[in-house]
C-alpha cells in the first residue's frame, strides 16, 4: 500500500473473524460455542507424568518445525446451515476431524463462549482526515460488537524520524486488553504514516501481542484481521518470515481487501514533477525484483523516475497480484479468511460480521495419529453429526507436518 493513498492507504488489521454483510467474499475461513474450557489429554495427570506431557505437547501450524514426539493440532472451525447462519450451542461429540482421510481423536473442544484475543492494526499512512475518522468509527464499533471478556490490542502505523528524513514505522498502542475505555484511547490517538510496513506490522503482531502462548482456555482463539491492499512499501521483513511467525503462533490470519489499484495506477503514470503523482520506493523495486527477476541488475531497478509509464503500470500490477496471493495464501493456511471492500461502508459492514463470527467459533485439536516428522502437506477435513438440519462447515484446511 502506498504512502499517499486516499482509502487505499487504510489498513486494518484485526485479530478476529470477518464475515461481511455487502462485501464479495474472496476466500477461506474456520470457527466455534457454549462455553467450555477446552480439554487436554490426560489433563488429570500430575508431577512427573503431567511434566512429561507438558514437554511432549506443543501446537503445530504449517511452516511449524518443532521436534516433539507430539503437536497439538488447532482447527477452528465455523458451522453454518443452508442459509448461512451460523449453528451455535454444538458440543464436542458433534464433530468429526480426520487428517488426509484418517479418523482423529479430539483431544481440546472450545465453544463458542470461549472469550477470544484480537489484535488490530489500523494503517492511515498517506490518508485524510476525513478518512481517519471514518476508520476510527469503523474500530470504535467493532469494539464495541464484541462480547465481555474479549481482549484486544491496536496496533497502528506512524512516522518516525531518521536523521533528516522521515519514515513509517510500527506502534503497539495497547496490549491485550478488555477495558474499553484503553482501547477508545488508543483509537482516538492513532495517527498517519509515509509509507506501509505492513509485513513488519504482521511480525510484531506475532512477536509481541502474541508472544505468550495461549492460556489453556484460549488455545486456538486467536486470530488476526486486516483491512488493507496488502502492497508493502517500507518493511525490513518479507512475507514468508511473517507468514511462518503468525501460523508458530496459532493466529489465523482475516483481510479485507480494500481495492486501490486503479486509484494508485493513475498517481504512477504521472510525470515526477507532478503534484499528486505516487511512486514506487526502492525497497517495493527491488522485492519486485527479487521475486519476479532475479538475474535482473539491481541498478535496474532503483530509479523509478527513469522507468516509462508500461514498466511502471506493469510492476505494479504485478505487486497487487503478488498481495492479494499472499493474503489468499495466509487466510486459507491459517485458518482465515479473504474478503474484498470497494468502499470503507462495505468494510463498516464486515467489522460488524466480525464480531458475529468471532462468536460462532469453535476451537477442536487433536494429536496426529500420523506421528512422522516428513515435512509433507496433512490435509484436514471437519464433519458435523447429530444436526437436524443440513450444516455446512468452514475449517482449517491443513498444515506441514514437522520436518525431521
Amino acid at each position: 500500500m502506498r504512502s499517499v493513498l486516499k482509502f487505499a492507504a487504510l489498513s486494518l488489521v484485526f485479530v478476529g473473524f470477518l464475515l461481511p454483510g455487502n462485501v464479495v467474499l474472496s476466500i477461506h475461513a474456520q470457527d466455534g460455542s457454549k462455553q467450555q474450557r477446552p480439554r487436554r489429554v490426560g489433563a488429570n495427570k500430575s508431577g512427573p507424568a503431567k511434566a512429561a506431557e507438558k514437554s511432549q505437547t506443543e501446537e503445530v501450524d504449517e511452516g511449524d518445525v518443532v521436534r516433539v514426539d507430539t503437536q497439538l493440532v488447532s482447527v477452528p472451525a465455523v458451522v453454518t446451515n443452508s442459509g448461512g447462519r451460523p449453528l451455535a450451542g454444538l458440543h464436542e461429540g458433534n464433530f468429526l476431524v480426520y487428517e488426509n482421510g484418517q479418523p482423529q481423536k479430539i483431544a481440546t473442544f472450545a465453544t463458542t463462549e470461549v472469550p477470544f484475543e484480537i489484535a488490530l492494526l489500523l494503517d492511515t499512512s498517506g490518508s485524510t482526515r476525513a478518512d481517519v475518522a471514518l476508520i476510527r468509527q469503523a474500530a470504535n464499533a467493532f469494539v464495541a460488537a464484541l462480547r465481555p471478556g474479549d481482549r484486544v490490542a491496536i496496533v497502528a502505523f506512524n512516522t518516525a524520524r531518521r536523521g533528516q528524513s522521515v519514515a513509517a514505522k510500527v506502534d503497539v498502542l495497547t496490549k491485550l486488553t478488555d477495558d474499553r475505555k484503553i482501547l477508545s484511547k488508543a483509537i482516538e490517538d492513532l495517527g498517519t504514516s509515509n509509507g506501509t510496513p505492513f509485513y513488519d506490522a504482521l511480525g510484531k503482531i506475532a512477536a509481541d501481542v502474541f508472544r505468550e502462548k495461549p492460556a489453556e482456555e484460549m488455545r486456538g482463539r486467536r486470530a488476526v484481521v486486516a483491512l488493507t491492499d496488502g502492497v508493502d512499501s517500507t518493511s525490513d521483513s518479507d512475507f514468508a518470515s511473517v507468514r511462518s511467525a503468525l501460523l508458530r503462533a496459532t493466529v489465523a490470519a482475516y483481510f479485507i481487501q480494500v481495492n486501490t489499484e486503479d486509484f494508485v495506477e493513475d498517481r504512477l503514470l504521472k510525470d515526477c514533477e507532478d503534484d499528486g503523482r505516487l511512486s514506487l520506493s526502492a525497497k517495493q523495486l527491488q522485492r519486485y525484483r527479487r521475486i519476479f527477476y532475479p538475474r535482473a541488475k539491481a541498478e535496474d531497478y532503483m530509479d523509478f523516475c527513469a522507468m516509462g509509464p508500461f514498466e511502471r503500470m506493469s510492476i505494479s500490477r504485478d505487486l497487487y497480484n503478488l498481495a492479494r496471493q499472499e493474503m489468499n495464501d495466509l487466510a486459507k493456511d491459517s485458518g482465515g479468511r479473504n474478503f474484498i471492500a470497494n468502499s470503507l461502508q462495505d468494510a463498516r459492514a464486515a467489522f460488524a460480521r466480525v464480531a458475529t463470527e468471532i462468536g460462532t467459533q469453535y476451537s477442536l485439536g487433536y494429536y496426529p495419529t500420523n506421528k512422522t516428522h516428513d515435512g509433507k502437506f496433512r490435509a484436514i477435513r471437519v464433519e458435523v453429526r447429530g444436526l437436524d438440519e443440513k450444516a455446512q462447515v468452514r475449517a482449517r484446511e491443513g498444515y506441514y507436518a514437522p520436518k525431521s
